[in-house]
């Protein structure tokens, strides 16, 4: 939630040219180098090394704080901070929808033989709406907060210092399964997964069809909660839906087919018109 807060703030600023007008104000224009010292200074927390000092702290009394930093790097090769942020997407994910909706689901995942090629349709169906959805919606966001902002920043690290940690997640969010899946990059494992990814999307769900077998009976499954949820809840997420409204307005505002009108209902017309 702080992440969506704050990259919409973020987003706001420069599509309203709030940003603007403070950069290219003469006296933030002399703060503007201790700002960025500032802000390099706190990319170290949020690199998430706060976090870190306990463990570094556990093992290097109980081993030594040389082991200590040596397990530490090892962690970060092993691209430790990537599989972390992946499993902090899927805990968020449907901890948010309990909340909102109640409920629980278990979703099964044997005992076998663990190092496996997973298929491109199963990662689809396991992270989908937990992670690749809301990994795109960032990355859009930072694209475009980038785009209309880079005419008047004097300086690309300010964007880098600010924004970097939400690129981190973005794409952990978005790269991680496919990072940790086994004989991912194999040319001829790609071939069988487009394959199967075809056979999944094209078959038309019915009765007594399962979501590892098509993908609408798949997507039925997800949406099931929104059926038997509370007025309440449907209420919210239709409010949550709303924020793509945010920087749609914004973009087609800065288009000369809005002539610079202030008004939603312009801007809606002229975002129609170009759909």
């Amino acid at each position: 939630l702080t992440v969506y807060v704050f990259l919409y703030g973020r987003l706001y600023l420069v599509l309203s040219g709030l940003e603007k007008s403070i950069l290219l104000d003469p006296r933030i224009q002399e703060n503007i180098e201790p700002l960025q010292n500032v802000l390099a200074s706190q990319s170290v927390f949020q690199l998430g090394l706060l976090l870190v000092l306990p463990m570094v702290m556990e093992v290097g009394l109980e081993k030594g704080f040389r082991t200590a930093l040596g397990e530490f790097i090892i962690m970060q090769l092993q691209l430790a901070s990537v599989f972390f942020t992946f499993q902090l997407g899927t805990k968020t994910h449907y901890y948010g929808r309990t909340i909102l909706h109640g409920g629980a689901k278990y979703i099964p995942t044997g005992r076998g033989f663990v190092v496996y090629h997973a298929k491109f349709a199963e990662n689809y169906r396991m992270y989908s709406r937990s992670h690749f959805v809301k990994g795109l919606e960032l990355l859009i966001l930072l694209v475009v907060y980038l785009a209309y902002g880079r005419s008047y920043r004097t300086s690309s690290s300010l964007y880098l210092f600010v924004t970097f940690s939400i690129w981190f997640m973005v794409a952990s969010w978005l790269f991680a399964p496919f990072i940790f899946n086994p004989s991912c990059f194999e040319w001829q494992k790609t071939v069988d997964d487009w394959t199967d990814w075809r056979k999944w999307m094209g078959n038309r769900g019915g009765i007594g069809m399962s979501g590892e077998q098509s993908w609408e009976a798949w997507w039925r499954s997800e949406q099931a909660h929104l059926r038997k949820t509370s007025v309440r809840a449907l209420i919210l997420e239709i409010l949550m839906s709303l924020r793509f409204l945010i920087y749609q307005y914004g973009i087609v505002y800065h288009l000369k087919i809005a002539r610079h009108s202030t008004s939603i209902l312009v801007c809606m017309g002229c975002h129609g018109w170009l759909c």
